[in-house]
């Protein structure tokens, strides 16, 4: 149900288009706050042309000539809202808001690396430390983890995960990014001490690797867990069935996240179960700072090897952010 809010002044939902590059990571935190916001919203995947698609924001114009005949167009009739997210999608959101003559709310989430003013608002986590009068600041990045899509996964994934003993651990297995490197020494460590969590504390785990993680490291951890693998305390998802990570968010007794990714960690949290952060060689001061907000928020604790129990208050991050976008288009008519 769209909040009324949100209505255009005809009185019926906005039009909406997320506008990405196509990354998972991206499209979902658009999809997270479209579903907060009760929209249905138009999908466009867009890809930039040369030499603009190697060039920072800041430099590239705001013209949709920018695209690639690869993308999805972008074309009239322009939305009432747009909503976009990554270094590619920052020109032609600003194209989009500039052809519709400032019709169009705009939306950026995550920092768009240029002047901020550009857009109608930007929603950035705190540890990227932007300021100004349209920026909205959340403590992780946004998602569509909410209890009821929880609550959907729990019943859809029950027999999927009824095998491995309880407590059951979740593991959420990031890797290599920019600043982080998951190596063959950090996997056979972290694989010890998952078998150690079987064996000597009967936990059951539910294991699923990402993209970015490396095959060698999935390679040393199901090594390591070759029998546990076998005798069912272990379940580690191998790509060959319906993605099952709301599914081990939902059943999970505690969490356990590569601390690479904000938007893992952001996931696990709206579960308000323990979050454990298995820390990886590299990391940033932009890293550092999130994760130490979020260890004072009391939501995560590093992993060390055991599993511990506590309680926090869910971040709402999502929730809030929709409702900032409909108290400022409310505020613009929109």
């Amino acid at each position: 149900m769209t909040d009324a809010a949100t209505e255009n002044p005809s009185g019926t939902a906005p039009v909406t288009w997320i506008v990405t590059d196509g990354r998972l990571g991206m499209i979902n935190q658009c999809r997270g706050l479209a579903a907060a916001l009760g929209v249905q919203a138009a999908e466009k995947v867009i890809a930039l042309a040369r030499p603009w698609k190697w060039v920072p924001p800041a430099i590239t114009p705001a013209r949709l000539s920018v695209l690639a005949a690869s993308g999805d167009p972008l074309a009239p009739p322009w939305p009432d809202l747009l909503i976009a997210t990554g270094r590619k999608s920052v020109a032609p959101a600003l194209a989009v808001r500039r052809a519709s003559g400032g019709q169009t709310f705009c939306v950026q989430i995550q920092n768009p690396d240029i002047a901020l003013e550009k857009f109608d608002l930007v929603i950035a986590p705190g540890h990227d430390r932007l300021v100004g009068a349209n920026v909205f600041s959340t403590l992780g990045s946004l998602h569509g983890v909410t209890s009821t899509v929880l609550d959907d996964a729990r019943t859809r994934f029950a027999n999927d995960l009824a095998a491995p003993p309880r407590p059951l651990i979740a593991v959420l297995l990031g890797g290599n990014n920019a600043v982080y490197h998951l190596d063959a020494a950090h996997a056979a460590r972290l694989a010890d001490d998952l078998a150690t969590l079987a064996n000597a504390q009967g936990c059951g785990l539910a294991i699923t690797a990402s993209p970015r993680t490396p095959p060698e490291a999935v390679d040393v951890i199901k090594q390591g867990l070759a029998t546990e693998l076998t005798n069912g305390s272990a379940l580690f998802w191998d790509g060959a069935d319906a993605n099952p990570y709301l599914g081990y968010l939902a059943h999970a007794d505690a969490i356990l996240v590569t601390g690479d990714s904000v938007n893992m960690v952001s996931e696990a949290a709206a579960t308000g179960k323990p979050v454990h952060i298995i820390e990886l060689a590299g990391g940033s001061d932009k890293f550092s700072r999130f994760h130490t907000v979020m260890a004072q928020a009391g939501i995560t604790r590093p992993f060390a090897g055991k599993v511990e129990q506590w309680s926090y208050k869910v971040p709402s991050d999502t929730a809030q952010a929709a409702a900032e976008i409909r108290r400022r288009m409310s505020q613009a008519g929109a």
